[in-house]
């Protein structure tokens, strides 16, 4: 592609060299650059690009996109001056492939919790309907029937753009993503075209990096703002700050609930540990999920399928079809009568969520026992708020190590800890060793009693000082059971 073309839609502030040259490739990471390539350097919170263009050059880049031009500047290169290079990369990616989002129906789904929930049932839920489909998740990405391993919510926008144009060309007529708040505020989807946006709930996380959770929920907020006015929003009513995200939005503004009269309600007539059966909008269907929460998620994947214009009847024959997503309370039963449940629950009000979906399926029958611990290097302040919600709704807790990462296991177990009082602390006991604090909880179990293991769901692996050991929850109950 033809450097002028390349960066036709930003706003030039200056260039040095020859504007007609070919670009072969576009690159945010010196690593990866290739002979022909244009090289963005970006300002990022770890490292800045401009530190690495001499390296870009190096390695064979032939054009720079900067925000100051060097001052030694190079014979056969051209360079490129921007006022910031983050905000402009969305937009050089997505016109190097071919405007991707152009030619399929993108969805995005953000909130705090059951982003991956959503965004991956309403990719089964339009294979089933016998679509081609995309998928951009926490867990995989997937260009249709084919897995691509994912190491962000959300990837960098030339990596997101690449796997965007891969479906295209594989037929994909829809494409569903999990939009992190990270990706919001970074560009990281920049240029893209959403015709959809799906807003989930909003709770203390990620604070380590949007340091106020006012911040956050601007982070999320941003996010319906940049919607096109042909787009849909659908929002959880049943969340105070659903109808913030859409106040200054120019998309159709649709809601969901489960307590309130909206555009698409829904109620329990019946749950147990192989699913519920609901009432959605007036008719009734039988899911494979469980839990109040999972009801709301269920509903956002119903309004997203009913504003893509397809039929309330088929949409609940494909719901009742659909199977809780790997690492979602997932209910292993034991050959002893007990049940464990594995889940992602990282924060406080996923935490709370997750066990109340469980008492509401034993309504006082047997044991809740819960395992948990809180990931290192990250919000510190929701540690002893996890503790605090795990002992309310427990019968027993231990309190134990998640991906430590940088920190130490203790530290971090002696921070939740610090959040409960003498009482409370009658009902916990701290074990490092996630391996044994997980048998701990299954020798303790009884017939008809539940195990929470909650904090890692589908993640197979324990990071520790930058290392990841292979650790599966689930393979750790079975291996107990």
């Amino acid at each position: 592609m033809k450097l002028n073309s390349l960066v036709s839609k930003l706003n030039v502030l200056e260039s040095k060299g020859d504007m007609e040259r070919n670009i072969s490739g576009v690159q945010i990471d010196s690593r990866q650059i290739t002979d022909g390539n244009l090289f963005i350097a970006v300002r990022g919170t770890v490292a800045d690009g401009h530190n690495y263009i001499d390296k870009a050059l190096e390695l064979g880049a032939t054009a720079i996109l900067c925000e100051t031009i060097p001052e030694e500047v190079k014979e056969k290169v051209t360079y490129i001056r921007v006022e910031n290079t983050e905000r402009e990369v969305g937009q050089v990616a997505t016109t190097f492939y071919g405007n991707p989002t152009s030619k399929m129906k993108l969805v995005g789904v953000t909130g705090t919790n059951g982003k991956t929930t959503i965004a991956t049932v309403l990719y089964e839920m339009f294979r089933f309907m016998g679509h081609k489909v995309g998928l951009l998740s926490t867990v995989c990405n997937y260009i249709d029937g084919e897995a691509v391993p994912t190491e962000h919510t959300t990837p960098d926008p030339i990596t997101l753009n690449a796997l965007l144009a891969r479906m295209v060309e594989a037929g994909c007529e829809y494409a569903f993503m999990e939009v992190s708040s990270h990706s919001i505020v970074q560009n990281r989807i920049g240029g893209l075209r959403f015709v959809g946006g799906l807003f989930t709930n909003i709770t203390r996380d990620h604070l380590d990096y949007h340091k106020t959770f006012e911040n956050y929920i601007k982070a999320k907020k941003l996010f319906f703002d940049n919607l096109p006015s042909d787009a849909f929003a659908i929002v959880n009513a049943d969340d105070k700050n659903g109808m913030v995200m859409v106040q200054n939005t120019k998309a159709s503004v649709k809601t969901y609930s489960v307590q309130s009269p909206v555009d698409f309600k829904a109620k329990i007539i019946e749950c147990h540990f192989e699913g519920m059966y609901l009432n959605i909008n007036g008719q009734e269907v039988g899911v494979q999920f469980i839990g109040k929460f999972n009801v709301s998620n269920l509903l956002a994947v119903y309004g997203a399928a009913v504003m893509l214009g397809k039929d309330t009847h088929e949409v609940l024959v494909a719901l009742s079809a659909m199977k809780p997503v790997n690492g979602r309370f997932e209910a292993l039963r034991s050959p002893s009568g007990y049940t464990a449940i594995v889940d992602y629950a990282h924060t406080p009000d996923a935490l709370e969520n997750v066990l109340k979906a469980i008492h509401g399926v034993l309504e006082g029958k047997g044991k809740v026992i819960t395992v948990c611990g809180a990931g290192g290097n990250r919000d510190k302040g929701k540690r002893p708020l996890m503790a605090r919600e795990a002992v309310a709704q427990s019968d027993h807790v231990i309190i134990t190590s998640d991906n430590p990462r940088f920190e130490e296991p203790q530290d971090i177990v002696n921070d939740m800890l610090a959040g409960l009082d003498e009482e409370q602390m009658k009902k916990v006991i701290a074990i490092v060793d996630r391996r044994q604090a997980i048998k701990t909880a299954c020798m303790m179990a009884k017939s008809g009693d539940v195990i929470l293991v909650a904090g890692k769901g589908h993640e197979d692996y324990q990071e520790v000082k930058g290392v990841k050991h292979h650790f599966d929850d689930k393979e750790e109950v079975r291996a107990c059971f």
